[in-house]
């Protein structure tokens, strides 16, 4: 292919991203993000929070307990970690 046919096209297997908070920086390098989402309950209609915990490759450490990140998908980074930090949107409160 052309360099003017690729140019335009989407990216194959665009990033997975989700969004965050960190609720641990204990480890060097990884921070753990808690992700919440909303559902609706499938048979009462009630909205629901849902939320799971991801592992993600923090290489400077630079992200702190309490800052909300955007993490993506990336390959496996070790056992538990599949996902880096992409950005930090929002520092967490100096208290």
């Amino acid at each position: 292919m052309t360099e003017l046919a690729t140019e335009g096209a989407p990216r194959k297997g665009a990033a997975h991203k989700l969004t965050g908070r960190v609720v641990s920086d204990k480890m060097d390098k990884t921070v753990t993000v808690l992700v919440e989402r909303r559902v609706r309950h499938p048979l009462y209609g009630k909205t629901v929070t849902r939320s799971a915990k991801y592992h993600a490759h923090d290489e400077a450490n630079e992200c702190r307990e309490g800052d909300l990140v955007e993490i993506e998908a990336t390959r496996k980074l070790s056992k538990t970690k599949a996902w880096r930090v992409s950005r930090r949107i929002e520092k967490a409160d100096a208290a």
